[in-house]
């Protein structure tokens, strides 16, 4: 098993990890938000749960399979931080269209939008430069 598929693996479980964070007591404030900054909602949870689906097979299917999900989950989970950095919302959970630009302090866009930034930039890297890897 290649890097590549190790590393797909490994997204799988955090993603299953960060849909799992409204389920667990005590992660949770009282407004819902866990560790007080993200507010997930069934939405958040299935799009982490389709994600976790989509890098458990890419990792079960092959280095190429892998590399692909790398770089497109991480593509879109990177520009989807970068909106939240910069609008306060992000497009895949369709909160820049049902809540717009936010207008919330600067340091918590970036606790907020950082996991998806941090995921998103660290598989495109992996993509990059573990991809000869997939044509192996």
């Amino acid at each position: 098993m290649g890097k590549l598929r190790i590393i797909a693996a490994g997204y799988a479980i955090v993603l299953l990890a960060a849909a799992s964070l409204n389920y667990i007591p005590g992660l949770t404030d009282d407004q819902g938000r866990a560790f007080g900054i993200f507010a997930l909602d069934i939405y958040d949870d299935g799009l982490h749960v389709a994600s976790a689906a989509w890098a458990a097979i890419a990792a079960f299917l092959s280095n190429r399979a892998a590399r692909s999900f790398l770089l497109y989950f991480g593509v879109l989970y990177f520009a989807d931080g970068l909106l939240g950095l910069i609008t306060g919302s992000g497009y895949l959970d369709l909160g820049i269209i049902n809540y717009g630009i936010q207008d919330l302090p600067f340091g918590f866009k970036i606790l907020a939008n950082l996991p998806h930034l941090a995921l998103g930039g660290f598989a495109v890297f992996c993509a990059l430069v573990f991809g000869k890897e997939a044509t192996a």
